[in-house]
């Protein structure tokens, strides 16, 4: 199984990015996926998800009204997009399978990790 994240870079405040991860060996129809973001040493913070089978989408509050998760199933590939960023926003982002567990983002044995995708949101 192979997530490979992608999209991150510099951007303004109050501008936009949209981060893609595209999945192979396992279907993002058949399992919940999401987008976490993690400053080394602290917890995974949670971003969004969207369920396997009937794509109901949870988001932080902290991202709500800005970003919004989606998902292609035909190219296998779920999406981020990043509206209004702040600076706050700035960290490396990670999608994985997985679920929110309160703000953190919860992992066991079992899910998968993409390499993370750097968003830098500054003037």
């Amino acid at each position: 199984v192979q997530l490979q994240a992608s999209g991150g870079g510099l951007v303004q405040p109050g501008g936009s990015l949209r981060l893609s991860c595209e999945a192979s060996g396992l279907r993002l129809d058949s399992y919940g996926i999401g987008w976490f973001r993690q400053v080394p040493g602290k917890e995974r913070e949670g971003v969004a998800s969207i369920a396997g089978s009937d794509g109901i989408t949870v988001y932080a509050d902290s991202v709500k009204g800005r970003f919004t998760i989606s998902r292609d199933n035909v190219k296998n590939t779920v999406y981020l997009q990043m509206n209004s960023l702040k600076p706050e926003d700035t960290v490396v982002y990670y999608c994985a399978t997985g679920l929110f567990l309160g703000k953190n983002w919860s992992m066991n044995e079992n899910d998968y990790q993409g390499q993370g995708t750097l968003v830098t949101v500054s003037s």
